[in-house]
């Protein structure tokens, strides 16, 4: 089970992505983003999985380190839980991705 502070900072850094995309989002249908004003999409997903794939790395070298005898049940324990609050963000956003997608696709042209 994740701790608070896992979870709140996890929704700190969406929201801190979301932030760095809405700054180059136009406001009207014809307003152009500035170039290079913002993150792109591309670029905001490929920070996310690095993110959740170093928490992955982290918690891997925490289990050796266990096992090894040179790191403490808590480290693991914290590490784990990171990367299990980190893959479900990604999940979730995943999913309204996707839903998102499906409602555009049912739009009448």
């Amino acid at each position: 089970m994740a701790t608070p502070g896992i979870a709140a900072n996890a929704y700190a850094q969406l929201a801190r992505m979301g932030d760095q995309v809405s700054g180059g989002l136009a406001k009207t249908i014809g307003d152009a983003p500035g170039a290079g004003s913002g993150a792109s999409f591309g670029d905001m997903l490929k920070n996310a999985i690095q993110s959740v794939e170093e928490a992955g790395r982290n918690s891997d070298m925490q289990g050796k380190a266990l096992a090894a005898g040179k790191a403490d049940l808590v480290d693991v324990a914290t590490a784990v839980a990171e990367t299990e609050t980190a893959v479900q963000a990604l999940v979730s956003v995943r999913d309204k991705v996707i839903a998102s997608y499906q409602q555009i696709m049912q739009m009448p042209i």
